[in-house]
């Protein structure tokens, strides 16, 4: 029987493929890079001068673009963050092969509350100039149903 051969690991390439060759052109982090790089992150409320002296620190856009992508992704986890950043090449292509540890992620997202929700403000209002939302106002009433359903109470005809 035949298989599928993979190619040998230690075998180098005449050509090596780029990481920018290796995203598509429609790829959402090529989408997640334009709009990041499109904000101004100072007045949306990140902190973008530091002090000079010390260890230097990750531009917010940079953590911003990886927070995007986890948030896209369903990856909440600053430590799941961290193993994607090392591994998966779209993030690779999206913060330029930086890794910043599970901490900074985490204090990134906690020193920056409202600015988050500034940028996510501007996610919406990109999706309605774009006509891609409708922007109309869905009201609940809020009311809180308690689900119970044990075989006592089950209800059938």
């Amino acid at each position: 029987m035949k298989f599928i051969i993979g190619k040998d690991r230690k075998q180098a390439a005449l050509f090596p493929v780029s990481l920018e060759e290796s995203i598509e052109t429609e790829n959402e982090v090529r989408a997640i890079e334009l709009f990041v790089n499109s904000l101004d992150l100072e007045k949306m409320g990140f902190k973008v001068r530091f002090p000079e002296g010390g260890r230097p620190a990750y531009h917010p856009a940079v953590l911003l673009k990886l927070f995007i992508y986890g948030y896209l992704n369903r990856i909440r986890s600053s430590r799941i963050l961290e193993k994607e950043c090392r591994r998966n090449i779209e993030m690779m292509w999206l913060i330029e092969q930086l890794s910043p540890d599970h901490n900074t992620i985490a204090n990134f997202r906690k020193d920056n509350p409202d600015a988050i929700k500034r940028v996510f403000r501007a996610t919406v209002q990109l999706a309605r100039n774009f006509n891609l939302i409708g922007g109309k106002i869905i009201a609940g009433d809020g009311t809180k149903l308690r689900a119970q359903n044990s075989k006592k109470k089950q209800f059938q005809h």
